[in-house]
């Protein structure tokens, strides 16, 4: 299919055309009132913008109409084309023009609530550089990624790209892994240790030997599986669709029975008009519009408006681990001392060395120190050399920060002294040479995680809770116990969190909350795919909704938003075909001509219009833990 074909059958176009469409027709039909009753024109002169009408504006929307039936797509809308067609076909111009509006007022006003959002796909292609830098003896050279071959030294400059998955050949550094692996926290790199592609360099030039092809490398993996699950994602049944498959056959079974009871097809028009059920094509796009905005004053993103129709039904509720529960950054946890009475001053002491570091664990171990409110040493002769640690000379005494297996390389005697070793990162201190204590790292959970977790049933009908991450086994069933999780799974890739997933959606309607690119094809596969905060564009391409002040407080309030909003948008739909029946009983008994009808019914759409705008007024309060 050429670009210009799949360009004007694109959804975009289409909504624009129908909007267009709108706005055609109010000119038309105000110009054939003017003609009509200012200028005293006559019939056959007035009547022609709506001819024009039915035939610009009727006839396109006629068209879609027949393609969903064609495809057994039987929605709300059906009955709206079956009374423009009639009414062309019975000379009752202006009720058919009046459809129109309805009809393509309403889709305007919904693709007005939709977001034009960009591909995934091609977020996820914009992430990575178009080029490589490869090294052959001193000089490098810049190659397109598919001229990359197993073996070759690569180039990665500081905060750039990692193009492949590979090996640290020269160079020390950290690299963010974050967004691909789940794990929380800068990884520190070395010749020997592998890298990822799509993994974001530190501050640091490191050189890099290709251990694949940049089509098989990890960030290709995910972009492939990204590709799977846009495809594959089903489609969900709107609100006015499901509410239209039992109106749309009442109300053509009453159109009918006046037909053949009367013996005058104007009745069925009438009825026609009467039943076109603007309550479904304008109501809940207006409430969907306000909480759209409602949302947005949250710091709530709706980039999906079925979202809103559909979160309220969800009742699996399956959350990633890293920057969902936790805030992604490592904590300072645990201080085991030879002496504890000594916590105090060593933290002093490996805290004011730390201010000198650019090792990822230095902030946590900083931050302690300033919520202790340590005194800050005089530091000197402080050195970091590549894999050797920091060490340095604080308040006369000679502070060293290591690693587990550096200490006992060095001082295998040392190995009693060590506590066993558990889940997390950690760190070990020496002072003047002799082994002080152990200090423990882990990502911090958010104070708030237990209380939400526990109120979903009761507030929200959630029935499972789930925890998939792909970071470490004791890190994620520490956060489980934490918050009371109990379905868990854990060293998940992006492969696996899809499975798991789609498994899930098979059985129950589901919400996924996660933020970071391993997270976006389950994002995608979800019911309804929620993204914390603006890490990654990826990750908020392929959510439905974009949480921008990271809280779980805010989750809670896109739920009671999606509440209300089916609270308010069924009571609009519910009540406007209530007074419809009424209509169309009385058109059926020859009381409502088609274009009195028509009226009528305009006045039926204002009441659930306005009765939807009630949406949009912010309750007292949006979340309830």
């Amino acid at each position: 299919m050429s670009d210009e074909v799949s360009l004007a059958d694109s959804p975009t176009t289409w909504r624009s055309r129908e909007m267009l469409i709108a706005f055609f027709t109010i000119a038309m039909i105000s110009l054939h009132l003017i003609l009509r009753f200012a200028v005293s024109t006559s019939e056959t002169t007035y009547n022609v913008p709506l001819w024009l009408t039915l035939a610009l504006g009727g006839i396109p929307l006629v068209w879609e109409l027949l393609k969903k039936l064609w495809r057994r797509e039987f929605g709300s809308d059906l009955l709206a084309g079956i009374s423009i067609v009639v009414s062309a076909m019975l000379g009752e111009y202006l009720a058919g023009a009046l459809v129109v509006l309805m009809l393509s007022g309403g889709e305007a006003l919904e693709a007005f609530a939709v977001s034009s959002a960009s591909s995934v796909l091609r977020a996820l292609s914009k992430r990575m550089p178009s080029v490589a830098h490869r090294k052959v003896d001193s000089v490098v050279e810049d190659i397109p990624l598919s001229k990359i071959q197993i073996g070759d030294h690569l180039a990665v400059f500081p905060h750039e790209t990692c193009p492949i998955d590979g090996t640290v050949v020269e160079g020390h550094g950290v690299m963010d892994e974050s967004y691909l692996t789940g794990e929380p926290y800068l990884m520190s790199k070395a010749p020997g240790a592998t890298v990822l592609s799509g993994a974001i360099n530190g501050d640091s030039a490191l050189i890099v030997r290709a251990d694949k092809l940049a089509v098989d490398s990890r960030y290709a993996k995910i972009m492939e599986v990204m590709r799977t699950s846009e495809q594959k994602k089903p489609q969900m049944r709107r609100m006015a669709d499901t509410l239209g498959a039992w109106y749309t056959p009442l109300a053509l079974a009453i159109g009918v029975v006046a037909w053949i009871a009367s013996n005058d097809p104007v009745r069925f028009l009438a009825v026609m008009v009467v039943a076109t059920p603007c309550p479904l094509l304008i109501a809940i796009p207006v409430a969907i519009i306000g909480s759209i905005s409602l949302a947005a004053r949250r710091a709530i993103i709706i980039r999906d408006p079925s979202s809103l129709e559909t979160a309220d039904t969800c009742r699996t509720l399956i959350f990633d681990k890293t920057g969902t529960l936790t805030y992604g950054e490592p904590n300072l946890v645990e201080q085991l001392l030879v002496d504890d009475s000594r916590q105090h001053e060593l933290l002093s002491y490996v805290g004011s060395l730390e201010r000198f570091s650019k090792h990822p664990l230095a902030g946590a171990i900083v931050a302690a120190a300033n919520r202790a409110k340590t005194v800050q040493q005089n530091v000197s002769e402080v050195s970091e050399l590549p894999g050797k640690g920091l060490t340095g000379i604080v308040a006369g005494h000679r502070i060293e920060v290591t690693s587990r297996k550096k200490l006992l390389a060095h001082q295998p005697e040392s190995s009693d002294a060590l506590p066993a070793q558990a889940g997390g990162l950690e760190c070990v201190i020496l002072v003047d040479d002799r082994y002080a204590g152990t200090y423990r790292f882990r990502d911090t959970p958010r104070p708030d995680g237990a209380s939400f977790i526990k109120h979903l049933g009761p507030r929200h009908r959630i029935d499972r809770t789930m925890l998939v991450s792909g970071d470490r086994e004791s890190e994620v069933e520490y956060l489980a116990e934490q918050v009371g999780i109990k379905e868990v799974y854990s060293s998940q890739s992006p492969e696996q969190k899809l499975n798991i997933v789609n498994e899930e959606t098979a059985k129950a309607n589901t919400i996924f909350v996660g933020d970071g690119i391993n997270d976006a094809p389950a994002l995608m596969a979800a019911t309804v795919g929620v993204a914390f905060g603006q890490n990654s564009d990826v990750t908020t391409e392929a959510a439905d909704v974009v949480v921008m002040d990271s809280s779980l407080q805010k989750i809670d309030e896109f739920l009671h938003i999606s509440q209300r909003m089916r609270r308010i948008a069924l009571q609009s739909a519910f009540g406007g075909m209530a007074l419809s029946l009424v209509g169309m009983f009385f058109a059926a008994a020859g009381y409502l001509p088609p274009v009195a009808g028509a009226i009528c019914q305009e006045f039926i759409d204002v009441i659930a219009v306005v009765n939807a705008l009630r949406v949009a007024i912010p309750p007292k309060k949006l979340f309830d833990y």
